[in-house]
């Protein structure tokens, strides 16, 4: 079996397209099933956030693992597979390790070196060991990522030079409507995502923060917390006029600001400039608002041009670079690991066929010669202590070079040697060989658009 990876991300896919194909949790639970009951799937985890959507499965085949995810993904999201097809990356074994830690590191994200994604994989992993479809092989891969995240933002000095979406947001707001200390701010939504701006905006000492939400208590908690007031939904409209910039983030279903509230809003406010900072997939803020003169929006799509552009720091730079270190040590890391578990039944195996043979000849020999009860029992000590000693060097010497790349060849060597039996190795071979009809040439195969 082996660890494959299919998404599709604001790297490769348009905002459009990410929007029609965002699941909520609930239909990503119902993905990771559709999977688990597959030809080719054994476990899988879904990862869905603003900005992308990937499938982490472990598969019997290459070939059979990519149909099998990508049919899943174009009857889950609805989106054809076709359409599809031509914005997915796939990644193989040892590259899809490499994306998963990256991805947990906060390398791969829009605003580099954010946190909000290591909490995104931890949710996506406690949500797919919960339904049962995360076990032993992505449970403990997804563990080490967390693990890997975690070494990026205490390791290193990422955390203060890189930024966030809502730091990029906030920037682009303060650009339309002066500093926000003279500022109204509005932030709809109480997620995790509206959390982190009410916490970004309260370091900002705006004039005014208030917070409306659909569930009242959230609204009033995450209120309180930045120093704002809550606001029912209810008076939405009101609220808009009020804010200079609104922040809006809640992953709802359908536009919470459409172009007539938001044209509506700045007529009530004499044509004053405002900002929507629209954080939300799908879009919470109608895209035809930014046509109505004196509103400006900010979606993910304008975040991502900005932040990839150059937008962000260039002293980003040197802890990326850091970042990326731990990473590379952390992959080999892993991959040794699982090459040496895997030459454990190889191991396991050949201890097993020593056993057999002395006690074949044991026992032969007590057919034909009588021999005393203690003398038998020390022979048989003695018999298997050199056994023990014969297969001690060579089991402890195919275990460390296991770890090593290729080392899989010196547990194939063993088991031509000694005539082991395949059938209790079969595991071992699945896990350590690229299948013949993949046409892949090495483990870590990493696929761009590959076509489904």
């Amino acid at each position: 079996m082996s660890v494959l990876v299919v998404g599709l991300s604001y790297r490769t896919a348009p905002l459009d397209l990410l929007e029609r194909a965002a699941l909520a949790p609930s239909a990503a639970r119902v993905l990771e099933a559709d999977l688990c009951r597959s030809d080719n799937v054994a476990e899988a985890v879904v990862l869905a956030t603003c900005n992308r959507l990937e499938v982490y499965a472990e598969v019997s085949k290459f070939h059979g693992g990519v149909a099998d995810v990508g049919a899943a993904l174009a009857a889950s999201t609805g989106v054809p597979l076709g359409e599809l097809t031509d914005h997915l990356y796939v990644h193989y074994e040892g590259a899809a390790v490499t994306h998963l830690f990256t991805v947990a590191a906060g390398l791969d994200s829009m605003a580099v070196g954010e946190q909000q994604i290591l909490g995104q994989v931890r949710t996506a992993l406690r949500d797919a060991q919960d339904s049962g479809a995360a076990a032993r092989v992505l449970g403990h891969l997804l563990q080490v990522s967390l693990r890997v995240g975690k070494r990026a933002h205490t390791e290193t000095g990422l955390d203060r030079a890189a930024g966030s979406l809502v730091e990029a947001g906030i920037a682009r707001g303060e650009a339309v409507v002066g500093p926000l200390s003279a500022a109204s701010v509005l932030v709809v939504g109480a997620g995790a995502m509206s959390g982190l701006a009410v916490a970004t905006l309260a370091r900002h000492g705006l004039r005014r923060l208030a917070v409306a939400n659909r569930t009242a208590a959230r609204g009033r908690r995450l209120a309180a917390a930045g120093g704002g007031t809550a606001v029912p939904m209810t008076a939405l409209a009101q609220a808009l006029a009020d804010a200079d910039v609104v922040v809006s983030c809640t992953g709802a279903v359908g536009h919470v600001v459409t172009a007539a509230a938001a044209r509506a809003a700045v007529d009530a406010r004499g044509g004053r400039p405002q900002v929507y900072v629209d954080l939300a997939l799908p879009r919470d803020v109608d895209p035809l608002a930014a046509h109505v003169a004196g509103v400006t929006v900010v979606d993910l799509e304008a975040l991502g041009r900005h932040l990839t552009s150059g937008g962000a720091s260039h002293e980003v730079a040197a802890e990326v670079a850091a970042v990326r270190t731990i990473v590379a040590e952390e992959v080999a890391g892993y991959l040794a690991e699982q090459r040496a578990q895997a030459v454990a039944p190889t191991v396991v195996a050949l201890r097993a066929h020593a056993r057999s043979v002395v006690e074949s000849e044991l026992a032969r020999l007590q057919q034909r010669v009588a021999v005393d009860e203690s003398v038998r029992a020390e022979l048989e000590q003695t018999v298997h202590r050199v056994v023990e000693k014969l297969l001690h060097n060579p089991t402890v010497r195919v275990k460390e070079l296991a770890g090593e790349p290729g080392g899989s060849a010196y547990a194939e060597a063993l088991r031509e040697l000694f005539g082991l039996d395949l059938g209790r190795v079969a595991a071992v071979t699945d896990a350590a060989a690229v299948p013949d009809q993949t046409g892949l040439s090495i483990p870590a195969a990493s696929t761009t658009g590959l076509a489904l």
